[in-house]
Order: structure tokens, then C-alpha cells, then sequence
């Protein structure tokens, strides 16, 4: 991408915990007010195997997009896997604001985590 911006969120892990109506799980939230339509990547890293690249999403100008990592496949059908950490490499091809957040479910006290992420 030509003029892309790179964000990096170290912290990745969605368990494989259900309670109730509730599922943990993960997602990038972006905020689009550059303009212009931005074009999403995102790249998955581990810690024993090779990266996963190609998962897509589009963000138009003056929206939000709440990318769910339980729910995104990439370009071959994968799907980020459960259960193993991992880290997340965010590029847009205009300039975003990015936020990622984790809903676990595991406990009978649910927990919310969020954090901001900056280029």
C-alpha cells in the first residue's frame, strides 16, 4: 500500500470459552475521518509458526468498523486460531484510529479489556 500507516498490537489471545449467549473473543475496531475510503490489513504473528497474512477489511470515510478475529478469514479461508497467543501487525492505506479489545467470558465475571493503538 502506498502511503500506509502500521500499527502493532503485541497482546493477542482468544480463548475458547462460551457462557451463556456469550463468546470470548477479539476484535480491531477502527475509526475512519481521513476522507477518503481506508483499505484494512491485517497480518497474525506467533510464537512457533509462520505468520498468517491476507485478512482484509474496509472502512469508509466517517464509519466504524468492528473487524471480529473470531470471524475474519483471510484470502485462503483461514481463520485465526484459539487458544495460542499471538500478536497483530494493522495497515491501512489512510489514516485510522485503532483500537483493540478482548471480551472473555471464561469467568462468571465477565471481563472487557481495550486499548488504543497509535502509528
Amino acid at each position: 500500500m502506498i502511503g500506509k500507516k502500521i500499527w502493532a498490537l503485541a497482546d493477542g489471545y482468544m480463548n475458547d470459552t462460551k457462557n451463556g449467549n456469550f463468546e470470548s473473543h477479539e476484535a480491531v475496531c477502527v475509526l475512519n475521518l481521513s476522507g477518503k475510503s481506508a483499505t484494512v490489513s491485517i497480518s497474525v504473528y506467533f510464537e512457533d509458526r509462520e505468520p498468517l497474512t491476507g485478512f482484509h477489511a474496509v472502512c469508509e470515510n466517517g464509519r466504524t468498523n468492528h473487524i471480529r478475529l473470531d470471524m475474519i478469514e483471510n484470502d485462503h479461508g483461514k481463520k485465526i486460531p484459539r487458544g495460542v497467543p499471538y500478536a497483530l501487525l494493522i495497515e491501512s492505506d489512510e489514516s485510522i484510529v485503532v483500537q483493540h479489545s478482548r471480551m472473555d467470558v471464561s469467568q462468571a465475571e465477565m471481563a472487557l479489556m481495550t486499548t488504543m493503538a497509535y502509528s
